[in-house]
């Protein structure tokens, strides 16, 4: 894996230092931790073995449909699969939901009974834990004791504080999702829009892992003030996660 310097910004402070990986991930230094960005939307802490996805949202279909509008009832499905593809990938000790795992304080109670299996088999062999997010708070204390795993309000581990909502100002290491980025760029004149992760080297926002989850455009004025500096989108592509500076990023 070789380690090679892009500038992110203008800024004075100096280039974050990437490396890519074969399998498509982008590695990235954060708070001077070595980290994994992977094509799927999760986060890989490899020193730690620990395997962190953020704003599953299962069950936001069903969640629809008992409000009159019909989505394909499969989302949770897809997002378990794509969650089961990562452990069989990376073998992780312990894997973090990063808050709002379920769309609402319901979402449990309506999972199909193979999803439920699927869901208590996720603690097999590795620690889990559930944060608590603004969506699904009320439920993981209604169903906590049914679920595998633990449930926290924020995690520390080398140096990082992972928890569902970032806090404001700065927060060296923080570790976040809930606010679900998508980066839109523009080229010769057609618009793509994807989602990503954002970073300035010194803190963390996931995309929503969830298939249904959606996204907020990076340059939405929530993301201000976040950053020290302008971040570095980690746009998802097919295959592989992609750097783009945040000044070829557009407004929706």
């Amino acid at each position: 894996m070789k380690w090679v310097r892009i500038a992110a910004s203008s800024e004075a402070r100096g280039p974050l230092v990437l490396a890519r990986s074969d399998c498509g991930a982008l590695w990235l230094e954060l708070l001077g931790q070595p980290v994994s960005l992977r094509p799927s939307g999760a986060l890989w802490i490899e020193h730690e073995k620990m395997l962190v996805a953020g704003d599953l949202h299962l069950e936001k279909g069903s969640s629809y449909a008992a409000r009159g509008q019909l989505l394909p009832p499969y989302d949770t499905r897809t997002t378990l699969g794509r969650l089961e593809a990562e452990i069989v990938a990376l073998n992780p000790r312990t894997l973090v939901l990063l808050g709002d795992s379920f769309h609402d304080a319901r979402a449990v109670a309506r999972l199909a009974p193979d999803d439920a299996l699927r869901i208590s088999r996720l603690g097999h062999g590795l620690d889990l834990i559930w944060a608590v997010g603004n969506h699904d708070d009320e439920g993981l204390a209604e169903f906590g004791p049914a679920l595998p795993g633990q449930i926290a309000e924020e995690i520390g581990v080398a140096g990082l504080i992972l928890r569902h909502e970032p806090f404001a100002g700065a927060q060296p290491g923080e570790v976040s999702g809930h606010l679900h980025p998508c980066a839109k760029i523009v080229s010769r004149g057609r618009g793509v829009r994807r989602r990503s992760f954002l970073t300035d080297g010194s803190r963390l926002i996931l995309p929503a892992f969830g298939a249904y989850a959606g996204g907020l455009n990076a340059c939405d004025p929530a993301f201000a003030g976040l950053f020290d500096r302008p971040p570095l989108a980690g746009v998802l592509g097919e295959n592989q996660v992609h750097p783009i500076a945040f000044s070829a990023l557009c407004g929706d």
